[in-house]
């Protein structure tokens, strides 16, 4: 048995802190949300609630009021920290302020800002007052901007001096925007308009108190667009009582707890940014940090050292540029971490043994999308891991591999990944202004997650591909990771994307778009060695015919490889929406 099949074990015992969920099998048996919904999350007395409330407002009637909620980095090394008092009263005159702009319940609110303070500030106060909250990567551009300021009907935009062009070239065409709200910070000069309102300005007049809305569990909270391979990105409606499943997957899969600092790397911009960097921590009342600074490997090494980070979520991508850096961790103190998580992209079984060796910690990968609002499938501090394996459904939620008529497979079977759709408390509500595109999710109990998988006989469930990107070669059936993951072993690779190309003999063969590691010659005899190397690894069937080297691969922020961009370049076909991609 090679190494990468070996699995990982836990010894409960050597723990310094007992993980929060501790016996999994007892606890999924156990699990009912109506119960915790009794532990976690707190309802007005006429039943309602929102999600500020929950993250913030009920922590300052504790002795959590003058914790440190936030601790900020600025780009120039900048230091700010915020308590839970602190972020109530700026939320608190946000929500008044958005009152004073005639924004109203259900109006949707578009945050455009880069990792800046305000950004918690805008996002808590929208929600304060029943408004729905959008939020947008700084890195859009005018095409992106549109299709979401457009579609979703945006009354209002948050932004900055530096960002605000975009949205000038392009307010003719959204008669639905009212005002553009402008964050101050670090510009001197500011656009002048009647409809421009400045953040400073407005905050200074405004009470630092502020009557919550009472929002039924259904209201929608934020929306988000996800790309797809046609057509225009769609936009995913979410409630306030996602809450719940935030709080609960922050406390049982990244084992938050009192006394941790937590950093999630992850961009508002993204859900995970929204869930894990906003929703999840503070619901739980604990220090995050957060940092405006660009990736490398110094920098994030460096913060992680001077905030003592106990828990760190972070992206396939960015673990991998740490794999292929000459930055050697060993030479920073990261002692204080207990445990690291990945988010995006299926995390290679390489990176995941490379974790341990590096930081002496295992990276546990989770999984779950946009539509899901929360972590769905996933591994835990307190259970083995199979390095590759998405691991084990959460608490509460039921998972299956179904065929294409919702009939379950047994163990061993490669099938659909499912989630049974009344088990998921953050499920979204809806696609904005597309019911048709929403029911598409769906095989009637079954949400039809659009992943191919398997699950063997202990529970652990493997992700194979998408359903899109599963390669039919000679008759045989091959998940791109799969080939991905035994390419990113070899010593002269960084990252792989891997597609299936029609081929009139094998109806398909496996391509590979190789990206190797700094100083390596791509040569012809490299590709040799690597074909020979998968064939040698994984199996005679599913090595890559054709490889091309290339200096990176096209992926979401998320650090989701877009294997249908390789594909439509490849074959020359239209890419789809490209908006979400990395500076694409």
């Amino acid at each position: 048995m090679s190494d990468k099949a070996k699995v990982i074990q836990k010894d409960l015992k050597k723990f310094s802190v007992t993980p929060n969920l501790s016996d999994y099998d007892k606890t999924y048996k156990d699990f009912t949300w109506e119960n915790v919904e009794k532990e976690e999350i707190e309802f007005f007395e006429d039943g309602t609630l929102n999600i500020a409330y929950n993250c913030i407002d009920r922590h300052v009637k504790t002795d959590k009021k003058d914790k440190k909620a936030l601790l900020f980095e600025g780009a120039n090394g900048e230091k700010e920290q915020y308590t839970f008092s602190d972020l109530k009263a700026l939320t608190d005159k946000f929500a008044n302020v958005l009152v004073s702009q005639s924004v109203k319940k259900g109006d949707r609110v578009f945050i455009f800002l880069p990792s800046i303070p305000e950004r918690y500030v805008v996002f808590f106060g929208i929600l304060k007052m029943g408004a729905v909250a959008g939020t947008m990567f700084s890195a859009f551009q005018e095409m992106a901007l549109v299709d979401r300021l457009s579609d979703s009907g945006a009354k209002v935009v948050i932004t900055n001096a530096a960002l605000y062009p975009r949205i000038k070239k392009i307010w003719k065409d959204l008669p639905g925007l009212e005002k553009v709200i402008i964050i101050e910070r670090g510009s001197e000069e500011q656009p002048v308009g009647e409809k421009i309102v400045y953040y400073k300005d407005e905050m200074d007049k405004a009470k630092s108190d502020f009557e919550i809305s009472h929002m039924e569990k259904d209201d929608y909270s934020y929306m988000l667009y996800t790309s797809g391979t046609t057509g225009k990105p769609k936009g995913v409606m979410h409630a306030h009582y996602d809450i719940l499943q935030a709080i609960v997957t922050t406390k049982y899969v990244l084992d938050v707890q009192v006394n941790d600092i937590y950093w999630c790397t992850a961009d508002i911009g993204w859900v995970t940014g929204v869930v894990y960097a906003t929703l999840g921590p503070w619901g739980l009342g604990v220090t995050q940090v957060m940092s405006e600074g660009r990736f490398s490997p110094e920098s994030w090494y460096k913060l992680i050292q001077d905030y003592k980070v106990t828990l760190w979520y972070t992206a396939p991508t960015a673990i991998r540029m740490l794999m292929g850096s000459s930055v050697d961790p060993r030479d920073f103190d990261l002692s204080s971490l207990r445990q690291i998580y990945s988010v995006g992209e299926p995390l290679n079984p390489e990176a995941i043994w490379w974790g341990l060796d590096a930081y002496g910690l295992p990276f546990h990968d989770t999984w779950w999308q946009t539509e899901l609002g929360g972590i769905s499938i996933t591994n835990y501090p307190a259970l083995d891991i199979r390095p590759g394996s998405m691991g084990k459904p959460l608490p509460g939620i039921k998972a299956a591999i179904i065929d294409d008529e919702g009939k379950e497979l047994g163990d061993g079977k490669e099938g659909n990944l499912a989630l049974l759709a009344s088990t998921i408390s953050s499920l979204m509500k809806t696609i904005w202004r597309n019911e048709k595109k929403f029911n598409s999710y769906f095989i009637e109990k079954w949400y039809i997650s659009g992943d191919k998988a398997m699950r063997d006989k202990d529970g652990y469930y493997w992700f194979i591909g998408r359903a899109d990107d599963v390669i039919k070669t000679s008759g045989e059936r091959v998940g791109p990771f799969e080939v991905e993951s035994s390419l990113v072993e070899h010593p002269s690779v960084i990252e792989a994307g891997v597609i299936g190309k029609p081929d009139e003999v094998r109806g398909e063969i496996i391509k590979a778009f190789v990206v190797t590691k700094p100083g390596i010659e791509q040569t012809e005899e490299l590709k040799e060695e690597l074909k020979v190397y998968v064939k040698k690894h994984l199996a005679g069937h599913a090595y890559p015919r054709e490889i091309d080297f290339i200096d990176k691969l096209p992926k979401t922020r998320s650090g989701k490889i877009m294997r249908r961009v390789l594909k439509a370049k490849e074959l020359g076909l239209p890419v789809g929406d490209t908006s979400t991609l990395e500076d694409y």
